[in-house]
C-alpha cells in the first residue's frame, strides 16, 4: 500500500539523486570501456533498482544504531533491553500494511547498484540510504513482528521458557498457556502466583485463574479456589468439561477433585507470618471503609455505617506490587492466540473477594482475528474498565500494540490516576507492546518476552506513562 511516508521517502531518495547528478557533472566522464556483460544506458535515477523501496522490516545485512528511540527495541544479543532506551544494533518491526513487502539487504542493494554508472559511489551511497530509511521507517515504529511469540507480565522468566518449549513440543496455544502460568503457580512467583502467598483476612490462601481460547473465544475460570494448587488446570477443565464460564468458592474446589486434582494445604510457613504480623499491626492495612470501628485502627469486627462518605483512591501501603499477577498471552505461528492468567489475590483480601483475574476481558482476552492482552497490578480498580478486552479492540482497529496498551492506561487514569496497574498486548502479526501507570514506587513494568527473533527469553522494560 502506497502512503504518504512512500512520498516522502521517494522525494527525500530524487533529492540525493540530483544532488548526485550535480556531482557528476563536475567530474572528468570515464573513458573506461563497459565492462562485459554490462549495456550502458542513458543514466536513469539512481534509486531505480531492480526492487521497491526497502521495506522497515529489519533485515540482518544492515545493522542498525539505534540511540535514544522510542518504542520497543530487541537487542538478541543480550537478555535484557529497556524499551526506548536500548543502543546498539536493533530490529524494529513493520506495520502489517507493509509486512509483505520484500527487505532489500546490503548485499542486495550493492549488487542492483553495480549495473550503472559510478557503481563505487553509489553502491555506497544506496547501502547508506538503505541504513538510513530502515531508521527512519523502523526504529520508532514498535516491535519487529515474528510468530510464534510468547509475552508475559512481570520478569517470570521460566514461566516464559516453559511457554516457549510447550509450543516448541507441538502443543497448542492453550497447552502453552496452561503450562506457562502453571510454572508461575508451581514456582510461587513473587509470592503472589499460586500457593503460600497473599493470604486472606482469616489467614487462608485462595487462588484466582482464567484461560481463554481466541478461536472459538471460549473461557475458563475459577475464583476463591481453595486447597487445590493448580488453579489454570482447574480453568482448562472448566473448558473442556462442563459449559459453564466461572466456577467460584468452595464449589470451584468440589469440582477440581471430581476432576482428578488433590486437595493440597495452600498455607506455608512464610504466609502465616505474614498474617501474624498483620494482625499485630492491628490489622493494617486493610480494604475495609465506612465501618466501625474505625478500619484504620482496628481488626473489627466491622458494621457498616449509616453514613456513607465517598473516599478518594490514594495510594497506600497496599497497592504498589501488591497484585502481581502472571498473565500471559501466545500467538502460534498460524496467528491462533490464547491467554490465561493466575493469582493468589491481594494480601489481606477481604473473604470471598475476587478481583479481575478469572474475569475474561479484565484479567486477560484472546481473539485470534486481532490479538491478545492481559493485565496485572490492582483488580478492583482494573477490571471495572476491562482493559484486556479494550486492548484487542484498539489492536483491531489496526492500532500499534504498544499504543493500544497505553490508551487504555490512559483511560484508567482518567478517573483512578493514582492506580497500580500495567498491561502487555500482541497482535496476531506478532508486534507487541506494553504500557504502565506511573506512581511513586512503580515507573518502570518489567515483562517478558519469547519469540524467534531472540536467541532466549528476552526481559524488556517500559517506562510508565
Amino acid at each position: 500500500m502506497w502512503t504518504s511516508e512512500h512520498t516522502q521517502r521517494l522525494h527525500f531518495i530524487q533529492k540525493l539523486d540530483e544532488e548526485h547528478a550535480l556531482s557528476q557533472s563536475l567530474e572528468p566522464t570515464s573513458t573506461l570501456p563497459p565492462q562485459p556483460g554490462r549495456r550502458r544506458t542513458s543514466r536513469g535515477p539512481f534509486w531505480m533498482i531492480p526492487a521497491a523501496l526497502p521495506s522497515r522490516r529489519h533485515t540482518p545485512d544492515v545493522p542498525m544504531a539505534c540511540p535514544a528511540i522510542s518504542g520497543n527495541l530487541h537487542k538478541p544479543a543480550a537478555p535484557s533491553l529497556h524499551c526506548g532506551r536500548a543502543v546498539g544494533a536493533c530490529t524494529a518491526s513493520s506495520p502489517s500494511s507493509v509486512a509483505s513487502e520484500a527487505p532489500m539487504g546490503r548485499s542486495e542493494a550493492m549488487a542492483a547498484a553495480a549495473g550503472g554508472d559510478g557503481a563505487g559511489r553509489r553502491a555506497v551511497v544506496v547501502e547508506l540510504l538503505l541504513v538510513v530509511l530502515q531508521l527512519a521507517g523502523s526504529c520508532g515504529a514498535g516491535t519487529t513482528a515474528a510468530l510464534p511469540v510468547v509475552i508475559n507480565t512481570w520478569a517470570f522468566r521460566k514461566a516464559t521458557e516453559t511457554a516457549w518449549r510447550v509450543l516448541q513440543l507441538g502443543g497448542s496455544e492453550l497447552d502453552a498457556v496452561e503450562k506457562g502460568c502453571g510454572q508461575c503457580e508451581i514456582d510461587q512467583c513473587d509470592g503472589s502466583v499460586g500457593y503460600g502467598g497473599s493470604p486472606d483476612e482469616s489467614g487462608e490462601t485462595t487462588l484466582d485463574a482464567m484461560i481463554m481460547d481466541g478461536n472459538t473465544m471460549e473461557v475458563g475460570a475459577v475464583a476463591d479456589l481453595r486447597r487445590v494448587k493448580n488453579a489454570i488446570g482447574v480453568a482448562r477443565k472448566v473448558i473442556e468439561h462442563t459449559k459453564h464460564t466461572l466456577l467460584v468458592g468452595e464449589s470451584a474446589s468440589l469440582f477440581a477433585v471430581r476432576m482428578g486434582f488433590p486437595y493440597e494445604d495452600l498455607t506455608t510457613p512464610k504466609s502465616l507470618s505474614m498474617y501474624s504480623k498483620w494482625l499485630n499491626q492491628s490489622c493494617q492495612p486493610n480494604y475495609w471503609k465506612n465501618v466501625v470501628p474505625d478500619s484504620s485502627k482496628s481488626c473489627g469486627p466491622y458494621k457498616r455505617l449509616e453514613k456513607v462518605t465517598c473516599e478518594k483512591w490514594t495510594i497506600s501501603q497496599r497497592s504498589v506490587h501488591n497484585h502481581d499477577t502472571i498473565g500471559m498471552v501466545v500467538i502460534g505461528g498460524n496467528g491462533t492466540v490464547a491467554s490465561g492468567t493466575s493469582t493468589n489475590g491481594g494480601v489481606h483480601k477481604i473473604p470471598g473477594r475476587v478481583g479481575d483475574s478469572p474475569i475474561a476481558g479484565a484479567g486477560s482476552y484472546a481473539d485470534s482475528t486481532a490479538g491478545g492482552a492481559a493485565a496485572t497490578g490492582d483488580g478492583d480498580i482494573t477490571m471495572r474498565f476491562l482493559p484486556s478486552y479494550q486492548a484487542v479492540e484498539y489492536m483491531r482497529m489496526g492500532m500499534d500494540p504498544t499504543v493500544a496498551c497505553q490508551k487504555v492506561i490512559s483511560r484508567i487514569q482518567k478517573y483512578a490516576p493514582e492506580f497500580f496497574g500495567a498491561v502487555i498486548c500482541a497482535n496476531t502479526t506478532g508486534s507487541y507492546g506494553a504500557a504502565c501507570n506511573k506512581i511513586p514506587g512503580f515507573t518502570q513494568f518489567h515483562f517478558m518476552v519469547y519469540s524467534p527473533l531472540l536467541s532466549q527469553a528476552a526481559e524488556q522494560v517500559v517506562d510508565c506513562i
